[in-house]
């Protein structure tokens, strides 16, 4: 009898036991941005903060990468919890488009939020003579690196203007920092970044060299076959030099999480976001963009659950 009563009593400590480790297991957050001189990765540093201190139990990482495209496969992996992405890459991953980098449909991927736009920014050093999209043609020019939601951008733009990269001299596949580097050397002429505004890379890059920035008219901007992209302008004063608007196209920036995140963990990470738009402002100027009137506007995948359950509370979704 005492012996059934110890095995009883022993069997009820690790049960509890077990039960309290499950409740106290940390709740991973591997925010994954963007290269480090771009703007995904200093709004995604204040998110991490966010969430460690706001989430209780939270252990937060952020992770640079190559953007939108590696982004999104390691949400389908489970390799991270939340993303910044480009809304055309998005809607890309979501169809499966084996040529934007997708060899399947990403059925997992869930909507956080919409954020800031991306502005396609052109940006050529006056002494190479680059003043229009023709003006490319047989000069040397990088786009992103390969299948990143930056040289997808780049083909869709170049297609819509009539030019390929067989019309350039040379295209390289670099992040912006490489790429601003080789311009600063004289080894490029110019560099096609999407980005945030105001971004790290071309802001040195003024400094240093007298630039152009090479617009994108309204109408290439129309013939561009995808309805994520939008006519816009970098305002005059942005950049050092930039003494006139410049008009380009821009895509809307998604937040972006995937259906095993649980709905708790996605609604604290949206309702903290909205919470702290202030906080995430200081990180980059382009988080200024960020507004929760507009945050459920054209997204091409599902709102995670949980994210639905903050615009409800929030007022945004009915």
């Amino acid at each position: 009898m005492r012996l059934t009563k110890r095995v009883t009593l022993f069997a009820a400590a690790a049960a509890f036991t077990a039960s309290t480790a499950v409740l106290a297991a940390p709740t991973f957050i591997n925010v994954l941005t963007g290269g480090t001189s771009g703007v995904y990765y200093p709004i995604g540093v204040a998110m991490s903060q966010l969430y460690g201190s706001g989430i209780e139990g939270a252990k937060t990482s952020v992770q640079a990468t190559k953007a939108s495209v590696e982004n999104l496969n390691l949400l389908q992996s489970g390799r991270g919890e939340i993303a910044f992405a480009l809304g055309d890459s998005v809607e890309d991953a979501w169809k499966g488009v084996e040529d934007a980098g997708f060899k399947a449909p990403l059925t997992r991927i869930r909507a956080i939020a919409a954020t800031y736009p991306n502005y396609i920014q052109i940006v050529a050093s006056k002494e190479s003579g680059i003043k229009t999209l023709e003006d490319l043609k047989g000069k040397r020019i990088s786009v992103g690196a390969p299948k990143s939601g930056t040289e997808l951008n780049a083909r869709a733009i170049f297609k819509a203007a009539g030019l390929s990269y067989k019309d350039m001299g040379r295209v390289e596949f670099m992040p912006y920092a490489e790429s601003v580097e080789l311009i600063k050397n004289r080894q490029l002429d110019a560099t096609l970044q999407s980005s945030g505004l105001g971004m790290a890379a071309i802001r040195d890059l003024a400094s240093m060299v007298p630039i152009t920035f090479v617009a994108i008219p309204e109408d290439v901007v129309a013939k561009i076959d995808s309805q994520a992209y939008q006519a816009k302008v970098i305002p005059a004063g942005t950049y050092d030099g930039q003494d006139q608007d410049v008009p380009t196209a821009a895509i809307v920036n998604l937040l972006v999480s995937h259906e095993k995140v649980s709905d708790e963990v996605a609604y604290q990470m949206t309702k903290l976001l909205f919470d702290n738009l202030p906080r995430l402002r200081t990180a980059h100027s382009a988080a200024n963009d960020i507004k929760l009137e507009h945050a459920t506007e054209g997204l091409p995948i599902p709102l995670h659950p949980g994210a639905e359950r903050f615009y409800k509370e929030a007022g945004v979704l009915k």
